[in-house]
């Protein structure tokens, strides 16, 4: 694997570098591009990122004119669940910003989860068709966005692509419904990993003492990714960069190359 690691004092630390890290690459996409597109995760860890970048001291130094929002990944429960990934980005973020509605791509996660997988696939390759006025099916060269935050679970699924799962292994649809082991019984639609390696930047958002453990294993120990799909991701033609707290990265043996502590 291809991985760049900064390790953060704090999660508060790390929240501030992630937001930094956000504008840095909407600058570059808007200056290349004339947009930036961007895949958002859910889960406890980018709360604080998508908060400060809510604030006036972030937000206006986006052009949210020009942004784009997507979802790696949606629980299937109506819009106002507290488990809904849309609904921690509306009340964190969305609600704070001066972004066009239609450039708000969301799954519908109150339909039934086919149904909203089919959607969002569809909305994605519309959305990548106008952009770019042309597609690779294959994803070989097609980029797909210019920016993904994702988190990692203590089994080492990231988005909704969990160990053992079809989806690991998806090559035909970009969209798929997957059942997460128990105790939950929600269903979730995620992207697979093909479509979130044809990104331009990826940013893995991991803290806490809890996933330690997963944190050495996926990056120092054996790929086996099949037991750890967070092997998976590693983007053809862009970055790969873990953003780990201390407490995250206690059991690496050493930082890695191009390793970062703030």
């Amino acid at each position: 694997m291809n991985n760049r690691i900064e390790i953060y004092d704090a999660p508060e630390a790390l929240a501030h570098a992630a937001a930094e890290a956000f504008i840095t690459a909407s600058r570059n996409a808007i200056e290349a591009y004339g947009l930036f597109t961007v895949a958002l995760s859910g889960g406890d860890t980018p709360h604080d990122t998508y908060r400060l970048l809510g604030t006036p001291e972030f937000a206006g130094r986006v052009e949210w004119e020009r942004v784009h929002l997507f979802w790696g990944d949606e629980r299937c429960v109506p819009l106002n669940h507290p488990d809904s990934n849309y609904r921690l980005v509306r009340d964190t973020l969305l609600d704070r910003v001066p972004i066009p509605a239609a450039q708000v791509h969301r799954i519908r996660g109150e339909l039934a989860a086919s149904q909203a997988a089919v959607m969002y696939e569809g909305e994605l390759r519309a959305f990548l068709i106008e952009r770019d006025g042309k597609i690779d099916p294959s994803l070989r060269e097609q980029r797909t966005f210019d920016f993904v935050f994702l988190g990692m679970g203590t089994d080492g699924h990231t988005a909704s692509l969990f160990p053992g799962t079809h989806a690991l292994h998806e090559e035909g649809r970009w969209v798929v419904t997957q059942e997460p082991p128990a105790p939950s019984t929600i269903s979730r639609v995620t992207l697979i990993p093909k479509v979130i390696n044809a990104s331009t930047e990826v940013r893995l958002l991991i803290t806490g003492s809890l996933k330690a453990d997963t944190v050495r294993l996926a990056l120092e120990g054996p790929m086996r990714p099949e037991m750890l799909p967070v092997q998976l991701i590693a983007p053809r033609h862009g970055a790969m960069i873990w953003m780990l707290d201390r407490e995250a990265a206690a059991r690496l043996r050493q930082e890695g190359s191009g390793s970062h502590a703030a």
